[in-house]
């Protein structure tokens, strides 16, 4: 640690100064919400984030792609099963297409399940006739309808049971093998107009069925089956309400084999009976696989770049 530097703990980020913070009416059911997510089970595991990390040292040093897609703001509404596989749709497709460009690994990371949170230039808004009010931070914050714009802090709640809902049905889809290469026509572009893309598009499924079923009389692909019939997928938002991150913030027990690499299968990640001593663990967001600090909290001297710390 560097001199004149402090500890960091999940709430050393309070000691700092804050941007898009979020004021509530009631600080005791904000306590009480937050108290509930804490003790709630994590979104992702540990082991997922870890192998993420090694995939984007490839993107770093050359050898893979990363592909990050969704949306700008997530809607609670988003969370049915049309509107999530229709994304993954998009991101399958467009994997795949750079995949047979670039004959490259690709890094998937949707922006979803847990994207609800909006920074905001101000934190009012005029309406046409001349009226002020609070503006739509989120739907994890507030309502976009303009009658009820006050920040309700069961809103994160709900957040955690949309996030664990999308999360959940992510993994039934490429459990099911929806993410299947050998039937790419499953992920339709019924919704693109333009008649030369879809045909582009339809010219790479082809070959690629081509040289699958290829593959498949020789029996070259039996070896392989895990990565044709699935891809891995993760999960990522800005982490801009920090309350909420800090209450999905695990301790993981430090890996003990002398390589420092922790084991594959999954370690519990809920708060132990017993705390663990700050040496024996490592600290690990559990609410998404990659989070990031948007341009709006990026002061150095901030409380969001010291929670990233």
């Amino acid at each position: 640690m560097a001199e004149g530097t402090s500890a960091w703990s999940p709430d050393s980020w309070k000691t700092k100064p804050i941007k898009q913070d979020v004021v509530y009416d009631d600080a005791g059911e904000l306590d009480t919400v937050l108290s509930r997510v804490t003790n709630m089970p994590p979104l992702v595991s540990s082991p997922e984030i870890d192998r993420l990390r090694e995939q984007l040292k490839e993107v770093a040093e050359g050898r893979a792609f990363l592909l990050q897609g969704g949306d700008c703001a997530e809607s609670f509404d988003y969370c049915n099963p049309l509107a999530i596989e229709d994304k993954l749709k998009v991101l399958l497709q467009m994997s795949l297409v750079l995949i047979w460009g670039m004959r490259m690994p690709i890094v998937r990371i949707a922006r979803m399940a847990g994207q609800y949170a909006k920074p905001r230039s101000s934190p009012f808004e005029k309406l046409s006739d001349g009226s002020t009010i609070m503006s739509y931070r989120g739907d994890n914050v507030n309502s976009i309808d303009p009658e009820n714009r006050r920040p309700d802090p069961q809103r994160l709640l709900s957040a955690y049971f949309h996030s664990a809902a999308t999360v959940n049905y992510v993994r039934l889809l490429l459990a099911a093998g929806f993410a299947d290469l050998h039937k790419p026509e499953a992920w339709d572009l019924g919704y693109v107009r333009n008649k030369d893309i879809r045909s582009d598009y339809q010219n790479i499924v082809n070959r690629l069925t081509d040289s699958l079923k290829f593959m498949g009389v020789i029996g070259a692909t039996e070896t392989s089956a895990s990565s044709l019939n699935t891809v891995d997928l993760y999960t990522s938002h800005e982490a801009l309400l920090l309350d909420y991150e800090q209450a999905l913030t695990r301790p993981v027990p430090k890996p003990l084999d002398k390589q420092k690499k922790r084991s594959s299968y999954y370690e519990p990640a809920t708060p132990p009976r017993v705390p663990l001593a700050p040496e024996l663990c490592d600290w690990y967001n559990l609410s998404a696989h990659f989070i990031w600090i948007g341009d709006r909290t990026r002061q150095l001297d901030g409380a969001h770049i010291e929670y990233f710390r």
